[in-house]
Parts: structure tokens; C-alpha cells; sequence
């Protein structure tokens, strides 16, 4: 077991004093077997009430109402989680051979279908093209290949790109530029998944690493896949590994897009656009 703290702080300035709609935060960890929260405490200015719920993917939201106009909204989480996920998942000692297309039993099929569906349907060609260059669609693979093959291909093939723009990058975008953030690796990898049939997610969350334990850091982002036997299993293309305890899930969704941490808007001048902060640090604390 390790103990992790984290801390996430995002503040906004204004030009101007403007008033706040509602705000989205999905900064909370996932709490499951493999994850417990020791302690949660959340700091935000300027005054506030908030409204806790699980949304459709059980994801832990925060609605935040801010009650007085200000020219700055800064919100700091302070988190210390308690991992139990001590090594990845040896793929090899499990027998999982995936046929292409892949079809689910019968007692999965109807819940997974939304996660089978491509988004991004007007790159399914490009996708297509590039999954055939890479060998999954003459033969069954194994689910160790996912990992070995799709997953080291996209960590080994394209460059590392932190992009400050919301949203995601296109699979044929990222495909064709060779360049992406981790969102965007993340999406190429679940749109290629969703081709060969296997149901497959969007995960943000944090990553524990050398530039996290310094600070000035950002979330991270990665991709789910259900396989038989083994359910929700993370693939990180942009480190190239399986997901073990230096993943920290927060949130789950089909839609790359739908998942930020902090989403909302604000009322008052948009002659100038507000300027945005993010750090994100994560350290290991010592065992109990």
C-alpha cells in the first residue's frame, strides 16, 4: 500500500469583477478496492456553497455555487489517498485472445455497447488504415498485444505535445500531425479499441512521477478497456505502461470531452479573456 497526497489548485483572473454560473469540479478520486480516501478537503474562493453528487459513470461531482461578483476564482483540493494497486496486471498468465472484430457475451453486450461506438466516425478510415499497418485486423491478438503492440506504438510513434486548449485533437488529426497531449493518445487509443469492438473509456485523473512530486504540474489522462474475465483494465500510451498505483482515476466517461476538472462560466466583459492557472503536485507520503 501507498499513501499519496495530492494537491490541485486552478485559479482564474478577470479583468473586471464578474459574477459566476454554476461550476462542475471532478477533482475527487475514485474510491473502489484498489483506492481509498484518507482525506479530502477543498479550498475556493470567493464565497460558496456546495452540492455533492455521483454522476452517471459514478463519477464524484461537485456542483459549486459562488454567491458575491470577484475577479478571481481559485479553487485548491488538498487530497490524501491510500493505493492498494501494487503492480500492474500480468496479461500473460490470463488466457484472453480477442478475435476482430470482437463481440461480448451476451450478458456485458447490451451494457458496453455505448463504450463499442466510435465518436470520432469520421476518422473510423484513418484509424482503420493505421490499426491494418499495425497487424490487428489479419488475425486474434492476444490481451497482452493491446499493451505490447497498440499501446507502445502510440508511446513510441508520435511526440509528447501539452496543448493548453480545451477539447481533444481528432485520431486522424493526431494520426496525421504526430503530435498529441495525453488526452489526445488517450482518444486514439479508445477510437482504435472501439474498432476492433472492444468496449472501451476516457479516464482523467493524476500520475505520480518525478515532475509531480515537484509541483507545476497538470491532471493526466488515459484509457480503459473491458476485457473478459479481467473487467476495466488502464492502458497509459502516453508513458507506454499498463496502469498500476502511479495512476490515480477521478473520473470515468465515453466522451473525451465530457470529463474536464473545472468546467463553468462567468458573466461580465469578454473583451479580454480571462487568464487561467494549474498546478498539480503529487507526492508519496510515508507508509502507516
Amino acid at each position: 500500500m501507498e499513501r499519496l497526497q495530492i494537491r490541485h489548485s486552478t485559479e482564474y483572473h478577470f479583468q473586471s469583477l464578474v459574477s459566476f454560473n454554476t461550476h462542475r469540479l471532478l477533482i475527487r478520486p475514485r474510491e473502489g478496492h484498489d483506492v481509498r480516501i484518507e482525506s479530502s478537503r477543498l479550498e475556493i474562493s470567493p464565497r460558496h456553497s456546495i452540492r455533492w453528487h455521483r454522476d452517471a459513470f459514478g463519477n464524484c461531482l461537485a456542483l459549486v455555487n459562488l454567491h458575491q461578483a470577484a475577479n478571481q476564482l481559485k479553487i485548491v483540493s488538498h487530497v490524501i489517498i491510500q493505493h492498494y494497486e501494487d503492480s500492474p496486471i500480468d496479461f500473460s498468465s490470463e488466457d484472453c485472445v480477442l478475435d476482430t472484430p470482437f463481440v461480448y457475451d451476451d450478458s456485458v453486450r447490451m451494457d458496453l455497447q455505448n463504450f463499442q461506438t466510435p465518436i470520432f466516425t469520421e476518422d473510423q478510415p484513418a484509424v482503420m488504415r493505421w490499426l491494418y499497418d499495425l497487424g490487428f485486423l489479419h488475425q486474434s491478438f492476444h490481451a497482452e498485444t493491446l499493451n505490447s503492440r497498440l499501446n507502445q506504438a502510440i508511446h513510441g510513434q508520435f511526440r509528447y505535445e501539452a496543448r493548453e486548449e480545451a477539447g481533444v485533437q481528432s485520431p486522424a488529426t493526431t494520426l496525421y500531425r504526430g503530435v498529441g497531449s495525453c488526452r489526445d493518445y488517450a482518444t486514439l487509443f479508445i477510437e482504435a479499441c472501439r474498432s476492433l469492438g472492444l468496449a472501451s473509456r476516457f479516464v482523467s485523473g493524476y500520475l505520480h512521477a518525478p515532475a509531480t512530486e515537484a509541483g507545476h504540474a497538470s491532471t493526466h489522462a488515459w484509457a480503459e478497456v473491458y476485457l473478459p474475465g479481467l473487467g476495466w483494465q488502464g492502458f497509459d500510451p502516453t508513458v507506454g505502461e499498463v496502469t498500476h498505483n502511479r495512476h490515480i482515476a477521478v473520473a470515468v466517461a465515453r466522451n473525451p470531452e465530457s470529463v474536464p476538472p473545472v468546467s463553468g462560466s462567468f458573466i461580465g466583459s469578454t473583451l479580454l479573456r480571462p487568464k487561467m492557472w494549474v498546478d498539480v503536485q503529487v507526492n508519496r507520503l510515508s507508509d502507516s
